[in-house]
């Protein structure tokens, strides 16, 4: 019997939060006795759908039973995604709520999820330690992760909706990774 193996694909290799996935998803792996293959897509959306396709498009004795990846920008690679579940591989998107995993349930025989956090609450909860460092009021710097990353958004819409009237909110948006902070202007 063929050994199970899947592919994780990460935004980038240079993030602590992606390093973190890539070594947890090792850890899985060993643990769980089946092949994991990590590719990064270096923050481009364009490479990271050519990356999966590759690996959708191989040999049949080649292809992953799995893809599970966090998508680099707004989409979730719908079209991707529909041909890795016609392909047979399953399909999970990490940190994203994607609409289109219903119709692949219903059209296809291969496992098709997302795992997320629910950034609004996490935001809020960001409000509430707010309110409670500053009781009578002030300012607070927000460095509010990639323009088009939906989770920095929710998390500033949950921060907006929980923090007390008396704190004034500034904004700079950022790429921030582990290794480098790029501010707009760098």
């Amino acid at each position: 019997m063929k050994k199970l193996r899947f592919v994780v694909s990460l935004t980038t290799d240079d993030n602590d939060y992606q390093q973190e996935q890539a070594t947890s998803a090792v850890e899985a792996a060993a643990r769980l006795g089946v092949d994991v293959e990590l590719v990064y897509a270096e923050n481009d959306s364009v490479l990271q759908s050519q990356q999966l396709l590759k690996f959708i498009q191989s040999n049949s004795e080649s292809r992953p039973g799995g893809i599970i990846f966090e998508p680099v920008g707004a989409t979730a690679m719908p079209q991707v995604a529909r041909a890795a579940a016609a392909a047979g591989i399953g399909w999970v998107v990490l940190n994203r709520d994607v609409e289109y995993l219903a119709d692949l349930r219903r059209s296809f025989k291969v496992p098709v999820f997302s795992i997320t956090s629910d950034h609004e609450e996490i935001g809020r909860i960001q409000g509430k330690q707010i309110a409670a460092l500053l009781p009578t009021g002030g300012s607070v710097l927000l460095v509010q992760g990639p323009a088009e990353s939906l989770a920095a958004k929710q998390r500033a819409m949950g921060l907006q909706a929980a923090k007390p009237a008396n704190v004034q909110i500034k904004t700079i948006k950022a790429n921030c990774t582990g290794s480098t902070k790029s501010f707009p202007g760098d």
